[in-house]
């Protein structure tokens, strides 16, 4: 699977999220060693990621 990157990484003010493919910085370390189902299990949550981190409450 290939990766959500844009290369605009630039983490969140919270320093949590890149604020390009909306992973963690930890799932970024990861993505290359994690399996197809744990890659996709990201895939599904990135849409809402961003926007939680685009339209705060």
């Amino acid at each position: 699977m290939e990766s959500p990157c844009i290369k605009i990484c630039m983490l969140d003010a919270k320093g949590e999220y890149c604020m390009g493919c909306y992973r963690t910085r930890q799932e970024v370390g990861a993505w290359g060693t994690m399996s197809d189902d744990q890659r996709s299990q990201i895939m599904g949550e990135l849409v809402a990621r961003k926007d939680a981190l685009n339209n705060p409450e």
